[in-house]
């Protein structure tokens, strides 16, 4: 589905805009083409952006001291990522994000967002709205890390997004789950 296309039906399911102001809205978007393996961020770096995935799968990911990582999301066609605390804070990147598979996106900048959030209420409403939802489903993880064992959890991803198990890469999903390959192994065979 064509970039365009693809956003303005992602919109709609939550804001009324006519033609004439999607495509004002949709003028403030770089698309951009990334390689699988390619980073667009680095921890460290200076984030003026956020990404709607059109078409593959981001990983936004994190290593600690001992060069562990933990995957925070995967990103797959029509959802957004970026290392929000860098920037809405203005911050260095903590978060990484790069592609899992090649991947084309629709980059925004913070500046042309807030702009458009001035200027449209329901582009305000969308981002609130989207915001809201990214916060439920991080609670969500984190309640199910709390309470669950990590076979429950595998089970509950598989339901969530079941295609995920055939397009990402078995060590980065146990890396989603925060155990080790092999006990991914005996997960998918038990």
């Amino acid at each position: 589905m064509e970039a365009k296309t693809l956003l303005q039906e992602h919109i709609a399911k939550t804001a009324s805009l006519t033609q004439e102001e999607f495509d004002y809205f949709f003028s403030h978007f770089k698309p951009l083409s990334f390689k699988k393996g390619q980073t667009i961020i680095s921890e460290g770096d200076k984030v003026d952006c956020e990404y709607f995935v059109v078409s593959g799968c981001l990983k936004a990911f994190f290593i600690n001291d001992e060069i562990k990582m933990y995957i925070l999301q995967f990103a797959m066609p029509t959802w957004w990522t970026s290392d929000y605390n860098a920037l809405y804070n203005q911050t260095p990147a903590q978060i990484n994000v790069d592609c899992i598979t090649d991947a084309e996106v629709l980059c925004l900048s913070s500046s042309d967002r807030e702009k458009l959030c001035a200027e449209f209420h329901q582009i305000e409403h969308f981002f609130r709205w989207r915001t809201n939802k990214g916060y439920i489903a991080s609670q969500k993880r984190l309640l199910s890390f709390m309470n669950n064992n990590v076979k429950t959890r595998y089970e509950e991803l598989l339901a969530l997004y079941p295609q995920l198990y055939n397009l990402v890469p078995k060590h980065l999903i146990a890396a989603y789950l925060g155990v080790s390959r092999e006990t991914l192994s005996r997960l998918h065979n038990s």
